[in-house]
């Protein structure tokens, strides 16, 4: 397992390595900390529509959610089979937004190619891959009976 190279020398007793994130205070390292609810609700909703206008992928998946849902309303669905798919499709669309946050981190901090930017955004995008095949896979299971019985039921 690697080690985490922000530690200071020593380390410290377990307590106080295990702690020693929590006492980090971060208005002294951020830029901007919002102590307003509302506020902080603009931000992500920022984020959110600039997803939608400079991602692709994340348009597709704004169709894609949409479709589904529709149709597993259309099917009557049960509420648990409901929920399931809210949760697989919520989880696709975090790791969309996640991906796109790393890289533009790895952008930031790595203009020029490096191998180790390369990495982190091969697997950030293997993290949203996952969740797409996993998607496939619920909504296959939850949606397939359904649309099988329609059609030839």
């Amino acid at each position: 397992m690697a080690g985490n190279d922000t530690q200071p020398p020593g380390g410290g007793s377990l307590w106080e390595r295990l702690t020693s994130t929590a006492r980090i205070d971060p208005e002294e390292y951020s830029y901007k900390v919002s102590r307003n609810r509302w506020v902080s609700l603009g931000y992500a909703l920022a984020g959110w529509l600039y997803m939608l206008r400079w991602q692709k992928n994340t348009r597709l998946q704004a169709v894609a959610s949409v479709l589904v849902m529709g149709l597993a309303l259309l099917l009557r669905v049960g509420a648990v089979e409901l929920a399931v798919l809210i949760v697989t499709i919520s989880v696709v669309w975090m790791a969309e937004f996640i991906n796109a946050a790393v890289e533009a981190v790895v952008n930031m901090v790595s203009p020029e190619y490096h191998p180790m930017a390369k990495v982190a955004k091969d697997v950030a995008a293997a993290a949203v891959l996952l969740g797409v095949v996993a998607s496939v896979l619920v909504g296959l299971l939850i949606l397939g009976p359904p649309l099988v019985q329609l059609f030839f039921g």
